[in-house]
């Protein structure tokens, strides 16, 4: 049988134009911080945008954002509080803070469900906070969501990069658009990454250097988009998305 609420998905995303997922190979790569600080960015130059933390593992997009006591309002659905200029939604408005102890086909009635009565409006971009790795939910989260286009974070580490490399040839298989990959915490001048990337084809974003100041920015975005991490990821927007 059918679950209607997927029908009702698509016209939730309908006045969003772009949406783009934030995802890496495993935890502790900077993800969140990139999906967060890239949301601000894009708000920052004026344009309607969205983030949407559907990271089950570990959320932390709120505490980034230091989001406080702000929670969606029921309407016909629920829409999302407007935060430092864009729209915001996460699994911790559900979790409690809690890890949600779901396997198989409870992580995907949790996804139909935010993603079916989430009311986004009219949107330039969705910035998702993807779970890491080649996960139940990251699986479902590309079944469910039509027109994704991933940017992937990892770290120079090669084994940060062994999931990505699996993770980017199952998009390229499915057909799913990768815009780029981006190289955090950078300490070297290795250029393996940018090599293991553009091997197969897929666009090198740049590298953003390890920024020991970074974690001190947490809770308050002024200071996040003043840091170093936060102008070099706007030249990469800049130059990579051209707006």
């Amino acid at each position: 049988m059918v679950d209607p609420r997927r029908a009702i998905i698509g016209e939730r995303l309908r006045g969003v134009e772009n949406i783009i997922a934030v995802s890496s190979g495993k935890g502790g790569v900077g993800k969140s911080m990139i999906a967060s600080t890239l949301a601000l960015i894009l708000a920052r130059k004026g344009l309607r945008v969205g983030l949407f933390d559907l990271d089950f593992t570990s959320p932390a997009t709120h505490l980034i954002l230091g989001v406080g006591d702000l929670y969606p309002e029921e309407e016909y659905g629920i829409i999302p509080p407007r935060v430092h200029g864009l729209r915001y939604m996460s699994i911790v408005y559900y979790s409690k803070g809690e890890t949600l102890p779901l396997r198989g086909a409870d992580i995907s009635n949790a996804l139909i469900e935010l993603l079916s009565v989430t009311r986004w409006g009219v949107l330039d971009f969705l910035i998702v906070d993807m779970p890491p790795g080649i996960s139940d939910a990251a699986l479902d989260i590309i079944r469910l969501i039509e027109g994704l286009k991933f940017l992937i974070v990892t770290t120079p580490s090669r084994l940060a990069f062994e999931t990505v490399g699996k993770f980017m040839r199952l998009l390229l298989e499915l057909d799913i658009r990768i815009l780029g990959v981006i190289e955090n915490m950078k300490i070297s001048d290795s250029t393996f990454i940018q090599e293991q990337v553009e091997g197969r084809g897929v666009r090198f974003w740049g590298d953003i250097p390890f920024d020991r100041r970074l974690e001190e920015t947490i809770g308050d975005v002024d200071r996040l988009l003043e840091t170093e991490f936060a102008k070099k990821l706007k030249e990469l927007v800049d130059k990579n998305l051209g707006i």
